[in-house]
């Protein structure tokens, strides 16, 4: 038997591929094991990894305020879980290799334990992410 011709994937557009999401990462699971002086920089590793494989986009940026929240207790304090907005927004700079991108940001809540994935409404206004 001949294998048989694979359809060809239909392209998607990239302005429907405009999108925001809520999740709660669990970073404790994500760093177990990790020497002491590796834990932050490799659970900033591991959100750039998640929300690539959740929004399939090469390039994500890390919001800096996601990334005090991280350092926010030193190196070896990860905090256990973090709630984060991923948006995968358009790219507009000039020669950019994507046409998409994905933002990750810090969200503000007293505790992430059992929260589940939102989409958020992208008509809302932003709200401030990080309390001072």
């Amino acid at each position: 038997m001949s294998p048989s011709k694979a359809a060809p994937k239909k392209g998607r557009s990239a302005i429907a591929d405009v999108v925001a999401r809520e999740y709660t990462i669990h970073l404790h699971k994500r760093v177990h094991g990790v020497a002491f002086k590796k834990r932050a920089p490799k659970a900033i590793k591991e959100i750039k990894a998640f929300a690539h494989k959740e929004m399939g986009t090469e390039d994500v940026r890390v919001d800096p305020q996601l990334n005090k929240e991280v350092w926010k207790s030193g190196i070896k304090g990860v905090p256990y879980r973090l709630r984060i907005r991923v948006s995968r927004k358009r790219n507009d700079e000039e020669g950019a290799k994507h046409k998409l991108y994905s933002y990750v940001q810090a969200v503000a809540v007293k505790n992430p334990k059992g929260l589940h994935t939102t989409l958020v409404c992208p008509l809302s206004a932003p709200s401030p992410i990080i309390k001072a």
